[in-house]
Order: C-alpha cells, then structure tokens, then sequence
C-alpha cells in the first residue's frame, strides 16, 4: 500500500514521503495511530494543502515531548512482583504496567510510548526507551523487584536475583572490641564442651543399661 507520511517515521521516512509498506503495517498501526494516511490523489492534496500546519503541529509537539523528556531524565520506578528465588516472576511486566506506574509516579505515558520488545520476566534493573514523540525518546529505569526493600539493594548495584543464602559472619564481626569477641568464642566453646560431655554420659548410661 502506498501512504504519506504524516509524521518521521523510524526506518520509513520524513513527514510528506510517500512510501510503500505492507498492508498489514497500514491498517493495523499506521493509519489508526494517523501517523500516515492513503497516498491518494485528494489525499495528497490534501496534505499539500495543509503541509504548513501539519508541520507547525508538529513542531509544537515535538517541543513539548523535549520538555517533558527534560523531565523524565534519570526517572526510576519500582515494580514490586513475586519471584521465585532464581530471580524468575511468577508472571511478567509489560509496557502497560511500566505506563501505569509512571503515571502514578506522575507521567503521563501511554503503553505504545513504551519501546518493550518483549515483557520483563525476572527480577533486575531495565533500562527502558519510552518513544514520546516520533523525534523524541528518553531512557527511565524500571526496577523490578520482591520488595521495596530489594529494590534499594539492586538501585545500589546490589544483586538479589541469585540463590538467596544466609550470609556467613566471623564471631568477631559482631564486637567492637576484640577481648568480647574472644570471650563470646570461649563461651561457644565451653558450651558445645559440656554438650559433648553430656552426649557421652547418656550413651554409657544406655550402654549400662543395655
């Protein structure tokens, strides 16, 4: 199908070309979203006609994305889904959960704004392009995680989507001072002492038993 542009588009062209596409692409994305129109003859002369301010309107709201991209820079939302301990979601974000939650962070984007190839299924930090205008796109972070409180340990550089396991401490890690820390060993030790003499008086009271 041929068609006139009525705005850039990526890999096609300027406002004003006329391009052939599949029909498909046409119907189904860029006549509804009027970013395109039928390169017919009242078409054309249509957009001729009003070449001046299709292009003015244009401008306007490019201006206006710039400005709001101006805005969104370094912008960060965090989404809170399950996942298992590997780090997989029970389930996926999509871009119409990524544009929800900018909108209550006080965005207002639209799901076709948010360039997703394919939905987020584990947890992570996602640098994430939102298309505001045909000439205009800013990267947000979304943050994907268990709680709020994971999402600060992944914000900081932490990661949380391994195996989760008890972290190890020494003894002397929880003292200030070196001679509390000696002391608490020495009590640990005596403890397991008297438990291991303890286990050894019970078998031979079985073992007399017996």
């Amino acid at each position: 199908m041929d068609i006139i542009l009525l705005e850039r588009v990526t890999n096609l062209g300027q406002i004003g070309d006329v391009v052939k596409v599949k029909n498909g692409y046409a119907r189904n994305f860029l006549l509804p979203q009027k970013k395109a129109l039928r390169a017919t003859k009242a078409n054309i002369a249509h957009f001729e006609a009003q070449r001046k301010e299709i292009e003015a309107n244009n401008l306007k709201a490019k201006s206006e994305a710039e400005a709001i991209a101006a805005k969104m820079d370094k912008v960060s939302v965090v989404l809170i889904r399950q996942a298992g301990e590997s780090g997989q979601l029970f389930g996926s974000v999509s871009a119409r959960d990524i544009a929800v939650e900018l909108e209550e962070a006080g965005y207002k984007v639209d799901k076709s704004q948010v360039i997703l190839n394919r939905a987020l299924k584990t947890l992570g930090l996602y640098d994430i392009a939102l298309r505001l205008h045909a000439e205009v796109e800013v990267n947000v972070t979304v943050n994907v995680a268990r709680s709020a409180a994971e999402a600060e340990i992944q914000a900081a550089g932490g990661d949380v989507s391994a195996d989760l396991k008890e972290e190890e401490f020494a003894v002397e890690d929880y003292f200030e001072k070196e001679e509390d820390a000696e002391a608490a060993v020495n009590a640990d030790a005596e403890e397991e002492e008297v438990a291991e003499e303890a286990e050894t008086a019970n078998d031979a009271e079985e073992e007399k038993a017996e």
